[in-house]
């Protein structure tokens, strides 16, 4: 992919991601990095590695429980509480 920005981090190459973020956000994320000693990019790189771990982990199980469920109409479940 000619023109993309790369470097390297731990070995690996990474690619350069631009994101656009609220002042909001921006400005908690910055006083993060000032109280931790991080910089911006490390907080973010973990925060979307953490963000993309629970979210995989979700998509998966979530699939793999419609294909092992067996579904029960509405109508039965009132029925057996008594609604």
């Amino acid at each position: 992919m000619a023109g993309r920005a790369k470097s390297f981090w731990w070995g690996k190459v990474i690619r350069m991601l631009a994101i656009r973020l609220p002042d909001t956000i921006e400005e908690r994320l910055s006083a993060l990095a000032s109280e931790t000693g991080r910089t911006k990019t490390a907080l973010a790189r973990e925060a979307i590695v953490e963000y993309i771990d629970d979210l995989e982990d979700y998509y998966l199980a979530e699939a793999r429980a419609r294909l092992n469920r067996k579904t029960i109409p509405l109508a039965e479940v009132e029925r057996k509480l008594g609604l």
